[in-house]
């Protein structure tokens, strides 16, 4: 394909699917305008949504230690969240936080400041690191693009399972459209949930049973969690106005909170995945999906962003040292990890998956107006 770039976002044919009208808009601004935009409401109809919402989960949490269970990650969206939920909507939430082994100092700073500044209660679950280390080894051995699936698998299952053993029927969660509104693509990001492919993999690349490690399949938490247990995702940003530069800079003075460099860069692991594995071995550069979410929502410019692709995410001398930290912590040499940087990439497709199930749950979902876009 020829190389093409969005003449209103900045994706490009680095997505190998994406397509462009007569005028050069790529899809990915098209599936905003025409599925998201119309169904995303943050003025007085929205704000009335959430207050009803608010009520509701406050209402069922009645004579509960917690009305709502919270992922934390150090991050901005969810940061921000945490205090609007204590502060603005009332809620008494349980912060949660899974250690996944890769935190990084300011992230576990920032979780630190807000949990005392806001009196709340944290748990936190702790990994265990000889299985999450075989398991991202399993995945640098495979090729294939998305290596930080363990992690990604890890907090969302230890999530829903916690919810689900205590009885908490409420996830508030810092997802939303005003940062988010254009997916990665899945051949850069593929399903995190597909077991089949999980199996595959192990099968092929490793020999712990993982005995402990929370596996959960999509059907479980979209599916059986969602619909039979009734434990239900909210995402109250998506009702309000949400400008990322604002939250961020209320945040530095109300909390001494501290932004990561990058969105996702709360963990050693994805900052060194995002910022260097992906746009080196495989010229995906997830900056091109936030920055067009940015740009789509008025927070950014299209010139803005294009300067900062311009540079590298990660600068040369930290990329080494990045890549020697995580050689050490996965318990390889420098060289091994280069073998598997080097190594021929591949897709998801090259081995077991179930990708049409996951396309046929978007489908069911977007008909009954669970998925607004299926954009992928």
């Amino acid at each position: 394909m020829k190389y093409q770039v969005c003449t209103r976002c900045v994706m490009d044919t680095t997505d190998s699917k994406i397509v462009f009208d007569n005028n050069g808009v790529c899809d990915h601004c098209l599936d905003f305008e025409q599925n998201v935009r119309p169904n995303w409401h943050t003025d007085a109809r929205g704000r009335a949504d959430l207050e009803k919402i608010v009520a509701k989960i406050k209402q069922d949490g009645r004579g509960r230690d917690y009305d709502c269970i919270m992922g934390m990650s150090g991050g901005a969206d969810s940061s921000y969240l945490l205090h609007m939920a204590v502060k603005e909507f009332g809620l008494r939430p349980l912060v949660f936080h899974v250690d996944g082994g890769w935190n990084a100092d300011d992230a576990v700073h920032n979780i630190n400041v807000m949990i005392d500044k806001l009196n709340l209660d944290l748990f936190t679950e702790v990994i265990n690191w000889e299985e999450m280390k075989d398991f991202q080894l399993t995945f640098l051995k495979s090729g294939l693009p998305n290596i930080d699936i363990p992690q990604d698998h890890a907090f969302v299952a230890t999530l829903y399972n916690f919810a689900d053993k205590h009885k908490i029927k409420y996830i508030v969660n810092g997802g939303n459209i005003s940062t988010e509104c254009v997916r990665n693509p899945l051949e850069w990001l593929y399903y995190g949930t597909d077991m089949a492919l999980i199996a595959d993999l192990r099968k092929q690349f490793s020999n712990n049973p993982m005995k402990t490690y929370p596996f959960s399949s999509v059907l479980r938490h979209k599916f059986f969690l969602r619909y039979v247990r009734k434990i239900q995702v909210v995402k109250p940003l998506n009702y309000i106005p949400y400008i990322k530069s604002e939250a961020v800079k209320f945040l530095e003075n109300e909390y001494s909170w501290k932004a990561p460099a990058q969105k996702h860069f709360e963990s050693r692991f994805t900052k060194f995945y995002e910022g260097y594995w992906l746009p080196k071995k495989f010229g995906y550069d997830t900056r091109k999906v936030q920055c067009s979410s940015l740009i789509l929502t008025g927070q950014m410019t299209r010139e803005e962003a294009l300067k900062i692709l311009a540079q590298p995410a990660i600068k040369d001398e930290d990329a080494k040292h990045d890549f020697e930290y995580v050689a050490t912590k996965l318990g390889i040499s420098v060289d091994e990890l280069q073998m598997y940087f080097k190594q021929p990439n591949k897709t998801y497709k090259d081995y077991k998956n179930q990708e049409s199930m996951f396309n046929f749950g978007a489908k069911i979902l977007k008909i009954f107006g669970v998925e607004r876009s299926i954009k992928r």
